[in-house]
């Protein structure tokens, strides 16, 4: 394989347009979209890779499986993703809910062509790289339907949500957990969409940091999300969760009193300890002694429709400790569970509805020449089974003994609604 670089003669937003609706012919993609978020850990502005010259796939015995892939290929991005009940080879956990997506435990593949973008060039790596870029500056832009006409209905009623919060509670206040993350699921069944222009379209309305598309034969990922999972850099390991979710102000003004409010909330800055001292705790395991720290506490980050309050802990991985075990130690997300985590999670497994499958998973790559990977989280993210036209999303929020049931229902709310924008639609 070459490398090759161009000038982009479209627009960035154009060509990556174009970019997409080429890579659609091919039965694997990974699309990552940083939206030109700062980011001192970011390795990409933006990324597409497609058609697997070898891939990786399973249900059991994930993590020894994949570590054995990811030895037989050094390469500079094999990108996946891990789904949330990978949770169950980790721990002594069983998931018996609704799981009608079918997605695997895991998915990875090696590409045939690569597609990188920085300043105003895109770099290719592929056989033949000048064909791939005369290719895809020949890919016409489709006309976008705006008439979807998908029905998106609620896996629980408001009444079912609010007896499920009620049952949270009660574990909370018998000491059982601190905190849970409860999430519901949103669906529609007969849904005929075009996951591209879908995604487009979500990343129109909601822009984020860790945007991403992926496609595995006929199950689609649209991701919107804007929250960092674990990145290794140089050795050092790198978290940042979200707790703490406020609707975005009619102007600069009510945003700031909103972002103030959210600082000086003890609701909000305790959601975020609780998750901030679970993942130092996880990190531990894997650390140098005397190297975890949370660098940075509460920072608020505003995005199209929400302000989220974010914090970042890191620490040096002990070289004694094999990158799976890294990822033993530290998945799913922290910010996703609750705590104590693994009771936390049993109670989600007991309580909740629909099985999470990729939804509070991760979606990244590896870079196995230099020994770094980065995921995201997996929220704010349709799931599409193209095959069963099966359409799914979750939404959840920390639910803590401060926490009103009223709130949190709308916090849930608050949160699909830039997925309701991008497939033109409300709940029925």
């Amino acid at each position: 394989m070459r490398i090759e670089s161009f000038d982009l003669l479209d627009s960035k937003d154009k060509f990556h347009q174009k970019a997409l609706h080429w890579s659609g012919q091919f039965d694997e993609i990974s699309f990552f979209n940083s939206n030109g978020a700062p980011d001192e850990w970011g390795r990409f502005e933006s990324v597409l890779a497609v058609k697997a010259l070898h891939s990786f796939c399973a249900d059991d015995d994930v993590l020894d499986q994949l570590q054995q892939f990811l030895v037989k290929h050094q390469c500079e991005f094999i990108p996946g993703f891990l789904s949330y009940d990978l949770k169950n080879e980790i721990e002594d956990l069983h998931t018996s809910a609704i799981d009608k997506l079918g997605f695997p435990a895991a998915y990875f593949f090696v590409p045939t062509i690569t597609v990188r973008w920085a300043a105003n060039q895109v770099h290719i790596q592929a056989d033949d790289p000048v064909a791939v870029y005369q290719s895809i500056c020949d890919t016409a832009i489709p006309q976008i339907d705006a008439n979807l006409e998908i029905k998106i209905h609620s896996r629980w009623t408001k009444g079912e949500y609010l007896v499920a919060f009620d049952k949270v509670q009660q574990h909370i206040q018998r000491g059982d957990i601190y905190e849970v993350n409860l999430c519901q699921e949103f669906f529609a069944e007969n849904a005929h969409i075009n996951p591209i222009e879908v995604y487009l379209k979500l990343n129109t309305v909601s822009p984020t940091p860790f945007s991403n598309f992926f496609k595995v034969g006929h199950h689609y990922i649209m991701s919107a999300s804007p929250e960092r999972f674990l990145a290794k850099r140089q050795g050092k390991l790198i978290s940042q969760p979200i707790k703490g979710t406020a609707k975005r102000g009619a102007t600069a003004y009510e945003d700031q009193e909103i972002i103030s409010r959210m600082l000086q909330s003890q609701k909000e800055i305790a959601e975020n300890v609780m998750i901030v001292d679970l993942v130092r705790n996880d990190l531990t395991r894997s650390a140098l002694p005397g190297t975890v720290e949370a660098t940075r506490l509460f920072e608020i980050q505003s995005f199209k429709q929400v302000h989220q309050m974010i914090s970042t802990i890191t620490c040096t991985q002990d070289p004694k400790v094999p990158n799976m075990d890294v990822f033993r130690h530290t998945f799913p997300a922290g910010s996703m569970t609750g705590a104590p985590k693994i009771a936390a999670m049993r109670i989600c497994d007991q309580i909740e509805d629909s099985k999470r499958g990729v939804y509070a998973g991760s979606i990244g790559y590896f870079d196995t020449l230099h020994d770094e990977f980065d995921f995201n989280v997996v929220i704010r993210s349709l799931l599409y089974n193209q095959q069963e036209h099966y359409l799914s999303f979750h939404t959840g929020g920390a639910v803590t003994n401060q926490a009103l049931a009223e709130q949190e229902y709308q916090e849930c709310l608050l949160k699909a609604s830039a997925i309701l924008h991008a497939l033109n639609t409300s709940l029925k």
